[in-house]
């Protein structure tokens, strides 16, 4: 054996033993805190003054250890795992009904296709006033009250009493629960002759497949070339989701991400040889809202100078949390590497104020003017990055900035509408208004088209709005009442599509006046813009 190697091996030796032994003391300092902690528990058991829950006082402990580690490491009791975990999976156990309540009685809004709320008949505008014997009409139902009594193991079953319009007495139903699906995409359609549009609203299990079906369906109009994608809004969900999802826009072995940590070696995610939109015109719609799988999209597009980002700078979270699960079935997520864009940027914004500070982020930013502003945005310079084809600067420590910037609509009269959305005015009176006209609405729109060309929203609605907005005494100044009105009259407009036909249809009506959207449009209609936007100014 030569020299070289018998040093490599010594050499190899010392670092296996270095390294053990430095393991060994990390898993005697847990022991040894372990123990310590036990000794507390132990004595508050036997010798505090009061009585005690030392199940509690463990929780508040966990809770207090993972709030000074970083905002997203977080415990999760065993009774909020299975809640937390429906959306990304995306189903849950129920009946299959989209519901209300309104005037204190429970009211089916839609019943969700294939399910079996509809598999036996149940309708929409139908007021459930019985479930298993009980009464549930005019007793102070609330939501949660609601899901205890619809939803639960599949195979179970549920008997329902049902008042129907111009129905005698009261129907019964009964239900047997199955699985529900939750879906990740809300929207999907053609904008015009060229450009589909396609919204997400989370990333789960099931995104690719449903994104998958939606460009199959946008790629049957023979004029398809541009995608708006729409991540406004979208909180993120699973990692895999979005590299899958990223895969779709880029050419093979490209990097959509590497995470990397102090306890986790470097790993990169590349695209696969397969894509669905690999070629034409892409706008990514973000916002302040845009948070974590988003981001992981979005960095990848723009850092590949693969399509435009419009709106606003996102969220800023670029941390990766991994579940683990205790011995009483509760978890914890728990922080364990940074992710980074292909480029390298960690777009994870600062926390090492405290996350009482992180939360209200938000509140900081609006103060700032950022979200009016593009010039109040400001970035480390020592941050700087540059896109992986035209060296185009991008930054690194605090979310997405876009490419074209579309800020917040500044008008003061915005504050009279908002209130009476946040009221339950615009809603309930819609909802309402729907319910009473339901058959007719049904006879005469037959087809989105007709209902997008012909349908107008009645005045006397408005002004009944307007109304229950004085009754609940919120103030309103010139000009306050004829700026809502128009908003008020798209936003019923999309509510009773949304329930007579579809919920993408909601979106097709709300875009015609989003400021992203015909930002958007513009971009994709105008190539030399677009082309312009992709490379170094």
């Amino acid at each position: 054996m030569g020299r070289l190697n018998k040093i490599r091996i010594v050499g190899l030796t010392l670092f296996l033993f270095v390294a053990t032994a430095f393991s060994g003391v990390q898993a005697q300092d847990v022991q040894t805190n372990m123990l310590k902690y036990g000794r507390l528990l132990q004595l508050i058991k036997s010798n505090y003054v009061d009585t005690t829950n030392i199940d509690d006082l463990t929780e508040k402990a966990i809770v207090k250890v993972l709030a000074e580690l970083d905002p997203h490491s977080v415990y999760i009791s065993r009774e909020e795992v299975e809640k937390m975990n429906e959306p990304l999976q995306g189903s849950f156990e129920g009946i299959g009904i989209s519901f209300n309540i309104l005037k204190d009685t429970l009211l089916v809004v839609t019943t969700i296709p294939g399910g079996p709320s509809e598999k036996v008949g149940l309708q929409a505008g139908d007021r459930i006033v019985e479930v298993d014997g009980e009464n549930v009409a005019g007793v102070g139902l609330e939501n949660s009250d609601v899901f205890k009594m619809l939803r639960g193991d599949k195979g179970t079953v549920v008997n329902l009493k049902v008042l129907r319009k111009r129905a005698e007495g009261l129907l019964d139903f009964k239900i047997i629960r199955d699985k529900i699906p939750i879906h990740s995409l809300d929207a999907s359609y053609m904008i015009n002759n060229e450009t589909g549009y396609i919204k997400l609203n989370r990333f789960s299990a099931t995104t690719t497949e449903e994104f998958s079906e939606a460009i199959t369906g946008l790629k049957k109009d023979t004029g398809f070339k541009n995608l708006v994608l729409d991540l406004r809004g979208n909180g993120g969900g699973y990692l895999k989701a979005a590299i899958e999802l990223a895969d779709q826009f880029l050419g093979a072995f490209k990097m959509v991400v590497y995470t990397e940590g102090e306890n986790n070696r470097k790993k990169e995610y590349k695209a696969s040889a397969l894509g669905e939109f690999e070629q034409g015109k892409l706008v990514v719609l973000i916002n302040e809202g845009s948070a974590s799988a988003s981001e992981i999209v979005a960095g990848a597009i723009q850092d590949w100078d693969r399509g435009v980002v419009i709106g606003r700078r996102s969220f800023g979270k670029g941390l990766v949390q991994q579940p683990y699960f205790l011995n009483d079935g509760s978890m914890v997520r728990l922080t364990t590497a940074h992710y980074y864009t292909p480029s390298g940027r960690c777009i994870q914004k600062a926390y090492d104020e405290g996350v009482e500070a992180y939360r209200h982020d938000y509140l900081k930013r609006l103060e700032s003017g950022e979200f009016f502003t593009e010039d109040s945005v400001h970035f480390d310079e020592s941050l700087m990055y540059e896109t992986l084809n035209n060296k185009r600067a991008v930054y690194g420590g605090g979310g997405i900035m876009p490419d074209i910037f579309v800020p917040m609509d500044t008008s003061v009269h915005y504050a009279y509408f908002n209130q009476m959305v946040r009221k339950n005015i615009v809603y309930s009176n819609t909802l309402s208004y729907l319910d009473g006209n339901r058959e007719k609405f049904t006879r005469k729109y037959t087809d989105f088209d007709t209902y997008q060309k012909s349908f107008e929203i009645d005045d006397k609605l408005i002004e009944k709005m307007f109304e229950e907005a004085e009754k609940e005494e919120i103030d309103y100044k010139e000009g306050d009442k004829e700026f809502a009105r128009s908003l008020i009259k798209r936003q019923a407009k999309a509510l009773i599509a949304r329930d007579l036909f579809e919920v993408s249809k909601f979106y097709q009506i709300i875009n015609e006046d989003s400021d992203e959207v015909k930002e958007a449009l513009k971009v994709l209609n105008n190539a030399s813009e677009y082309n312009n936007l992709l490379v170094e100014k």
